[in-house]
């Protein structure tokens, strides 16, 4: 398979604040002939998620920092194209981390062989991957919602988000949105089903969660911190429970943000607990089962925002901050099947 050119989306700059199309490069570079024991495959799918923004920063974490000058990280469904292992053959379909770039090369150690008669290929990256266990694991195992129960979540119509909001209803409770534009509540309310979406940049947010909240707020899915859960902390009920997933809203911040205020988690008796994925995948098993049942059945709908083009995932990426997609954002980057 030699002759083949690799195409990369590197990170060049570590971003200060919001990042821009100028801290990434596309560039070109050989794909390396394959050794004994290793696969060869092109990537279909790229996933772009708001944990990336996170890898960008040279700081100690949960996890290593994107390198300088080498391919972004990110999941990827991808086609075995050459293969000297013998546990993949060509044209095997796989979930791996090739990040950003079309070709990958491992001896496969970390790769998930991938059913296309199961369900689309995609959903491995969404519904049924990363997104899909990180709501499933985080809303049953810490926010343990209970029949008449109200669950509230924020980035509402995220890959995240919206899966929540669904899963909260199958198990009988008020599901309650945020979103940040009309067109994306409306979304959420007639398209996934949940009882009601707030738009927090044009309605109060107090006044909004007492209208949709008449009997308090019981579980509050947060993946966005900041304001939006200073004014849930109002409504908590007692012994409410707060899956803390995501930061959305100060990822790209330089000055670290206002606390808020904390006193109701003590009056309410509330639990509120950070999570990481990487904590829960012994929860695999079950969430494939109970989500792809859920999708056969209709009780789930699942949306996808898929862009065309390796080249476009940098500006992709930065519509994660801005509110511009719904659903699962993946970039297509060779033709599926």
């Amino acid at each position: 398979m030699s002759g083949l050119i690799n195409r990369g989306v590197t990170l060049t700059n570590r971003p200060q604040g919001t990042p821009q199309t100028s801290d990434f490069a596309l560039v070109e570079y050989p794909v390396p002939e394959i050794r004994e024991g290793e696969v060869l495959r092109r990537t279909v799918y790229l996933s772009l998620d708001p944990y990336m923004r996170g890898r960008m920063r040279d700081v100690a974490s949960y996890t290593t920092p994107a390198a300088l000058g080498t391919p972004m990280v990110g999941g990827t469904v991808s086609q075995v194209i050459e293969s000297k292992n013998e546990a993949f053959a060509v044209g095997d379909f796989v979930l791996g981390y090739d990040g950003w770039q079309e070709y990958g090369v491992s001896t496969g150690g970390e790769l998930r062989k991938l059913d296309p008669a199961h369900a689309p290929l995609s959903y491995a990256l969404g519904a049924l991957g990363m997104p899909g266990l990180t709501a499933y694991a985080a809303l049953l195992d810490i926010g343990k919602p209970k029949a008449g129960e109200t669950v509230v979540v924020s980035a509402a119509a995220g890959a995240v988000g919206s899966l929540v909001g669904q899963m909260a209803r199958i198990l009988g409770c008020r599901a309650v949105g945020l979103a940040g534009s009309d067109e994306k509540c409306r979304f959420v309310t007639e398209e996934l089903g949940f009882d009601a979406c707030i738009n927090y940049k044009t309605q109060p947010l107090d006044e909004a969660l007492q209208e949709s909240c008449p009997n308090g707020i019981d579980v509050y899915y947060d993946n966005v911190a900041g304001a939006i859960l200073e004014a849930v902390l109002g409504r908590i009920n007692l012994g409410a429970r707060i899956p803390l997933v995501g930061l959305i809203s100060q990822y790209n911040a330089t000055t670290p943000p206002a606390g808020p205020n904390l006193m109701p988690l003590l009056v309410k008796r509330a639990l509120i607990q950070g999570f990481l994925v990487v904590d829960h995948y012994h929860r695999e098993e079950a969430f494939q089962a109970d989500m792809s049942r859920w999708i056969r059945e209709g009780a789930v709908k699942v949306y996808e925002d898929t862009v065309e083009g390796l080249e476009n995932a940098p500006e992709a990426f930065l519509g994660l901050f801005s509110g511009k997609n719904v659903g699962k954002l993946l970039v297509q980057v060779s033709p599926a099947p």
